[in-house]
């Protein structure tokens, strides 16, 4: 059994980047555990506030049902301002991952592709590569970032940000529960052919299915494997 963390910018980054393999984990017996560190909607008011207690009610039933889909219910939420961690120090971000990864002691980490063009998923990247440095952390034996449409494409022109995966978990017997959970996001979802809609979603899975041989696939890209 190995214990499993995402650490996500925003809801809706966890199901979009990894919901597939996260319900294969589960259905593999392993122990899953969410973090979300943004509160993913106050950067689209006019004039930023804190996020107030009804959203906040709403965000979380969302990613709560989301994540009952698939058979998670260890969830963190931090309230980061959305798209504003750059206001914040890195080392504070660090830290605060940090204290979770102890919390958990997790073997596996999943977490944003550095060159997402998003600011928080970059920075949330670069906190996990810090917080699991072998010189800092022995837990952790992989850490895989995963793509997130509608950032990691938006970016890739670069190609020092290119999304480049070397890792392909198949998918097909889990992505329609990935799509359902997904559902459950709809102050998030938008329609196709935005990237963040669920047939964008889907196409994504069978595409890199195709380039496999497979019928639905999650690309990552392992850029830490420690083995024993």
């Amino acid at each position: 059994m190995e214990k499993v963390l995402v650490v996500a910018s925003h809801p809706d980054d966890e199901i979009i980047g990894v919901g597939g393999a996260l319900r294969k984990h589960v259905k593999n017996g392993d122990e899953v555990y969410v973090l979300i560190l943004g509160d993913g909607k106050t950067s689209r008011q006019n004039k930023y506030e804190v996020m107030d207690d009804s959203t906040k009610t709403l965000s979380m039933s969302e990613t709560t049902n989301a994540l009952k889909v698939l058979g998670i219910t260890n969830l963190y939420h931090e309230y980061l301002p959305d798209n504003k961690f750059d206001q914040l120090t890195l080392l504070d971000i660090v830290k605060l991952v940090t204290r979770y990864i102890e919390k958990v002691s997790p073997s596996i980490i999943y977490t944003h592709h550095s060159g997402d063009l998003n600011i928080d998923h970059q920075l949330t990247a670069e906190a996990v590569i810090i917080a699991t440095r072998p010189i800092q952390n022995s837990l952790i034996k992989e850490l895989r970032l995963f793509e997130t449409l509608s950032s990691t494409e938006m970016d890739g022109s670069r190609s020092t940000h290119a999304f480049i995966p070397n890792l392909f978990i198949n998918i097909d017997l889990e992505l329609e529960d990935k799509l359902a959970a997904l559902k459950c996001y709809k102050s998030e979802m938008r329609e196709f052919p935005h990237p963040r809609s669920l047939k964008s979603i889907e196409y994504n899975a069978r595409v890199w299915g195709a380039k496999n041989n497979q019928m639905a696939v999650e690309p990552f890209y392992i850029f830490r494997k420690y083995i024993d």
